[in-house]
């Protein structure tokens, strides 16, 4: 995998349709993760615990699993209920298993007819436990692609992996299998290609900057807090746009954003968000497809 240095300044001028400034994304992370593992050491379960002193995979972690599943059970549903009274639609990613456990959340974003990303097979089952073995890190890939085949009844064409723990293999392999876009790497507010042994991909960044594990469960800022981080964000982003384009994502996770007391800050700020008309509701694919066709050149990494 490479990719170009490519300083923000020496880049041509990248524009959206439109003349739309800012690409927003708003990520549900629609995960599914073990109870138990079939091993005795600390089981990562896809994210900062609840609790401290994680358990051994083989001992089932309780408070951590069930505060994890109340995004399943409830969360979820109050996200997507708020998102169809504000008119608006997530980009999804799911893990392969949520197909079989928690199929009913997957089907609420398929019905709605947004995007769903492939998100590894099982959420605490990290491709970097396969870094020095791409044959075991192809079959958990190919697991997943064939889950989403058989549920979605089409490939897959984008790839985020639990926790963005990918390896130097993955975006070839994905290349290779036909994917179109990759999010792991987070070092951008524009997409660019990257280059592996088996073709380009392009990268629509994810963040964990601008992800409520990261805002409210690492760093225990505020439900206004994390309302006003959006904003700002945003508005920020929304002034650099007007001369050159910009994407913002903001992960979301059931169990955190979708608790009661959470998702006024959602509300608040997708109210905002709306209120510009400069904002693009884009999908990933939208964006890879768009930078694909207008920006891309023979130097990945480089707009024109």
């Amino acid at each position: 995998m490479q990719y170009d240095y490519v300083p923000l300044p020496e880049r041509g001028q990248l524009r959206w349709p439109d003349d739309k400034r800012v690409a927003l994304i708003l990520t549900f992370n629609l995960e599914t993760w073990d109870l138990v593992k079939d091993y005795d050491q600390p089981y990562y379960a896809g994210g900062p615990a609840i609790l401290p002193n994680t358990l051994p995979g083989n001992i089932p972690d309780y408070p951590n699993f069930t505060w994890r599943e109340y995004g399943q059970r409830v969360g979820i549903w109050r996200l997507y209920e708020l998102f169809d009274e504000l008119g608006v639609k997530a980009s999804c990613t799911t893990n392969a298993v949520t197909f079989e456990r928690r199929k009913a959340m997957v089907q609420a974003c398929l019905d709605r007819g947004w995007e769903l990303l492939a998100h590894n097979y099982e959420q605490g089952e990290l491709l970097t436990d396969f870094a020095h073995d791409e044959v075991r890190e192809r079959e958990v890939i190919s697991r997943s692609i064939a889950a989403y085949e058989e549920n979605v009844g089409r490939k897959p064409k984008g790839w985020l992996s639990s926790s963005l723990r990918g390896t130097l293999n993955t975006p070839a392999i994905l290349a290779e299998e036909g994917f179109k876009f990759y999010c792991d790497i987070m070092n951008d507010d524009q997409p660019f290609m990257i280059r592996t042994e088996k073709g380009p991909i392009v990268s629509v960044p994810y963040s964990n900057e601008l992800n409520d594990f990261t805002i409210i469960t690492r760093r225990n800022h505020t439900t206004d807090e994390y309302r006003d981080i959006l904003i700002e964000e945003l508005d920020t982003l929304y002034r650099e746009g007007e001369t050159q384009a910009r994407i913002m994502n903001v992960g979301i996770h059931p169990h955190v954003s979708g608790r009661a007391y959470r998702v006024r800050a959602l509300r608040e700020f997708i109210e905002h968000a709306k209120s510009l008309p400069g904002v693009w509701w884009a999908t990933r694919e939208e964006i890879a497809d768009w930078y694909l066709q207008h920006h891309e050149t023979h130097i990945p990494g480089q707009l024109d």
